[in-house]
Parts: structure tokens; sequence; C-alpha cells
């Protein structure tokens, strides 16, 4: 069977076909082949049952290793562990972009934008990667992320914000498989500085210049779809991803019933449409194809969101396509009595006062209707006066 002396390096690299013991206690053993290629093999007890480890070959696995793997797996066994398990994990020990890709990949069923699914991952590997991409996850401290993340708050502080988030979700994604025990992500852990620059807000127009960027719009060699989509959107206080994403059989006579999953806060939303409202969808119904859409492109596709906002600054108006919201709600705000509540509804807002919210259960659909209207004849009796304006000129 060979010695139960304790091997040498000179005799691990010259003795012959044949099993020698190393004598250390720990079930270690040098097997040479005929063909002289010596494996180090591990004999020992797991769970009550002898196992057989192959820890690799000399000379890629020195004496000195196989000796330091061999106690490890006996401490590991003693402890009532498995050690080739054990190992088995540590090869499937995941990097940090490793981690990332798997977390995008569970996620990105969860995300309405295809923006956000994209930005996840474009953003980590632009700020992210470059310092830890590489590291194993379990390996990543809170130091490490704060000083990549304080980087990127130099170049881009809205970017900044957002990966602190995206990092905690790739944590969470390795606490829940096993892979970490800790998420050093957290705001807490992170300890980051307050910002004190200003947050900026979606360039909104004055609701006084609203119906000149319609006027505009209609007048612009835009496709009639882009051009019937931005009215309708300002029309109905709406963000752009409902609007472009619109489809016919939503409309239900005087009512657009848009679907829990194309809104924000995933709830379904009833839109009263006002009297122009309707009449831009009568326009519409001239572009009706096979797609369903109400607003389709040339290629039966939903509208781009850089579409619709391009046209608007390209006529000279520096504003969002989001900001129309804004105006909307200021115009409520500063030029009706309408409740502050409608208003909110109005724009979908969900009321943060769970109390209040649990009570408050109605939808104020009639009170709304009548504030889009509203809202159209303002729209359009400033429309009037600069058609007229213009026609004069």
């Amino acid at each position: 069977m060979g010695r139960r002396t304790r091997l040498t390096a000179a005799q691990v690299r010259s003795l012959p076909p044949g099993k020698y013991h190393d004598g250390e206690g720990t079930g270690l053993l040098l097997r040479v082949e005929p063909t002289g290629a010596r494996l180090w093999i591990q004999r020992v007890m797991v769970r009550g049952k002898r196992r057989e480890l192959g820890l690799g070959g000399f000379p890629t696995v020195t004496l000195a290793e196989a000796r330091e793997v061999a106690l490890e797996n006996k401490r590991v066994a003693a402890r009532g562990g498995d050690p080739l398990a054990e190992r088995r994990r540590a090869k499937a020990r995941p990097t940090f972009r490793e981690a990332a890709i798997a977390t995008h990949a569970e996620l990105s069923p969860t995300w309405k934008n295809p923006k956000d699914r994209d930005a996840f991952l474009s953003t980590l590997q632009a700020y992210i990667y470059p310092s830890i991409g590489d590291r194993l996850l379990a390996e990543v401290t809170s130091a490490d992320l704060r000083k990549a993340i304080l980087a990127a708050r130099a170049k881009a502080p809205g970017v900044a914000r957002k990966l602190t988030y995206r990092c905690s979700h790739v944590f969470r994604w390795g606490i829940a498989e096993g892979h970490v025990e800790t998420n050093p992500a957290t705001a807490a852990a992170l300890a980051l500085p307050r910002d004190e620059r200003a947050r900026t807000h979606r360039k909104a127009l004055s609701y006084a210049e609203v119906a000149d960027c319609i006027a505009a719009v209609q007048a612009s060699k835009a496709s009639v779809a882009t051009k019937l989509a931005i009215e309708f959107l300002i029309l109905t206080a709406s963000r752009s991803g409902e609007v472009r994403a619109a489809r016919w059989h939503e409309i239900m006579g005087g009512t657009w019933e848009v679907p829990a999953e194309r809104m924000k806060m995933k709830r379904p939303h009833r839109i009263p449409l006002s009297r122009r409202a309707l009449a831009v969808l009568a326009e519409a119904e001239k572009l009706r194809d096979a797609s369903g859409l109400i607003f389709p492109s040339a290629n039966g596709k939903p509208l781009s969101d850089m579409t619709l906002s391009k046209l608007v600054k390209e006529l000279g108006f520096e504003a969002d396509v989001h900001g129309f919201r804004t105006s909307f709600r200021t115009w409520a705000q500063e030029r009706t009595n309408f409740p502050r509540e409608v208003a909110e509804l109005a724009l979908a807002h969900v009321n943060k006062d769970r109390v209040e919210a649990a009570y408050a259960r109605s939808d104020l659909f009639e009170k709304r209707q009548k504030m889009m209207e509203a809202w159209a004849t303002f729209l359009t009796s400033g429309l009037a006066k600069v058609v007229k304006l213009g026609g004069g000129a």
C-alpha cells in the first residue's frame, strides 16, 4: 500500500507507481500512475460515509497546497459539512458582473420602460464594472461601492442616485441565492454625503404657452400620428408611454381605460375624454391599421418617446413631453376651483395617506370629466386666438 511516513517534496517527484500516504492524519495520499502521472487523493469520512476526493495533480498542486486543502476538507467534514459541496459552491461564486447580469434577467420582466431595462446594466458597466466588476460578489465592500458611486456623482449626479439602488438589487439577489450574507449597498452602509446640488425637474411650459405649442405642432411637417398623439397627450394629461401604446379597444365611449400594466403605479386608470379629445380620436380613425394602436408609426409600431420630445424642442419650445402634466397641474391650481384631489386623480397620483386612501375609494370620475372639459376649453380658446393672430399676420 505504501509507507505511512510523512512525504517529502523530493519523494513526491521521484516515487515509483503506487499509493503513498502522507502521514499527516488528514487522509491525504499520492497516487503515482504507471504513466508517471501523480495525483493527490484524500480519503475522509463525510457524514458517516467514507469518501474519496480528488485534489488535483502534481506539480500543478504542490505538496504544501495539497496538505492545506486536505486539512480544510477534514475541518469541514468534522463540522458535519460536505467538502465536495463546499468546493462546488466556491467555484460557483459569481463576480459582481455575473451577479448583476443574473439580477437583470430576473428583474427585466417587471420593467415597463425598455430604457430602464437597458440603463440597469449600461450604468453599472460605465461606473461600477471598471473597479469591481470582476471581483467576487462576496468580496465587494461598502468602501468599494462608495468610492465608485462618489466618482459617478462627480460626473452624473442623477445616474449616481440610481446606481445605489441598482447595486443594492444585485446584493439582494446575492443574499437570496446564498452567495453573500449582507448588503453593503444600503444607504446606511454607504453613508454617502448629502448631495447639495438641486435636482433638475422635467422642463415644462407655462400653461399659457401650451396652446401655442399645439398650434406649432399642428402646423409642423411631422406625421399625422405624431401631431395627434401630442395633442391627445396634452388634453388627457397623460404620460408619454400611456399614449404611445394606447389601443382602440381601450376606448369605451367617452372614456379611455388604461390597463394597469401600462400605468406607473400598476393600477388601471379611467380617463374622461373631452369633446376635443374625442375629435382627435376621430381624426386618428383614419390611421387605423392591423396593429390596433391609436397612434401607429409608419411601420405599425408605437411611436418613440424621442419622436414626440424631439418635435417639441425642434419647434422652439424648451419643454419635455412629460412636462405638459406639470402645465396642466399648475393651470388647475391657479386658474380653477377644482379640489386638489380631483387634479391629483386626473394625473393618476396615489394618495400617500393610507388612512385617507382607505376611505376615499371613489375616482371622482364625474368631477374629473368637468375638469378635463375645462382644460380642453382653455386650450382650444387659446388655440383659436393663436390661429386668428396667425391668420391676420
